[in-house]
């Protein structure tokens, strides 16, 4: 851990050798992902529900899909942008390192700019928890901290199994962003207003039904199941099998040549 932060200190640095360049970065990423939320804002001021969901609940929804997601995308950027690595023959230098490759991807790219992002999600959080109806009892707040560490979990082994696929094609194949900044966008909404086929496919299939539905279910009060809290927990084990699938890739890698 020591070696990994003397990293993040070097990216730090690197990335703030231009400040204005930085926080105008940070301040378009801010604002980026507030037009998000202002078609939120919009829909409710014309429709006071959407599928029984009012607007403070479905902005703690928003928010912590947007949290999780940020903080994914700003410290396992590495995965999302492993294509240029393949590309650049960079690959090839990190393999020959003594260290091990998956603590070297993470660290190539950590993207300090999604801040932005991060610092609205959070701020829309409060917003939303001190202006609604949830009595924030130590269980609710414990769901919150499980929905956040399994959102994190599912978006990192997404961006493993996007990093996985590029051994097999080279260049990155664009469908997996459906399943990464898609996520991002129609978990703006609680899923089940997609219809059971979409809910079923994020419970069984991509998990993100996991962190984002049930255990946001149980935060509002729509269910007494205490077991929901937990299914974010259950997003680790999606991360088995995309790890698996990334080490597969790994093992029949052979350099471009770059």
């Amino acid at each position: 851990m020591k070696l990994y932060f003397k990293y993040i200190g070097m990216l730090l640095r690197c990335q703030m050798q231009y400040k204005a360049s930085f926080l105008m970065t940070v301040m378009g990423q801010f604002l980026t992902s507030f037009t998000a939320f202002l078609g939120v804002y919009f829909m409710f001021s014309r429709f006071y529900t959407v599928d029984g969901f009012s607007f403070y609940e479905v902005t703690i929804c928003f928010s912590i899909v947007l949290t999780a997601f940020s903080l994914t995308e700003c410290f396992v950027r590495g995965f999302d942008t492993f294509p240029r690595l393949i590309q650049s023959g960079d690959l090839d230098r990190i393999l020959v390192r003594p260290r091990n490759e998956i603590f070297q991807v993470l660290t190539s790219n950590v993207e300090f700019s999604r801040f932005g992002r991060l610092f609205q999600a959070v701020l829309l959080f409060f917003y939303a928890a001190f202006s609604g109806e949830i009595l924030w009892t130590g269980d609710k707040i414990l769901t919150v901290i499980l929905m956040l560490l399994g959102g994190v979990t599912v978006f990192t082994a997404l961006f493993i199994l996007y990093a996985g696929f590029s051994f097999f094609t080279i260049e990155g194949l664009e469908f997996m962003n459906i399943f990464t900044d898609g996520a991002r966008e129609f978990g703006t909404y609680p899923l089940s207003i997609y219809g059971d086929g979409v809910l079923k496919f994020c419970t069984y299939i991509i998990p993100i039904a996991l962190f984002q539905y049930y255990p946001f279910l149980y935060l509002i009060g729509r269910s007494d199941c205490v077991a929901w809290m937990f299914f974010p927990l259950l997003g680790f084990l999606f991360l088995i099998p995309c790890y698996a699938f990334f080490r597969f890739g790994l093992r029949r890698y052979r350099s471009t040549g770059s």
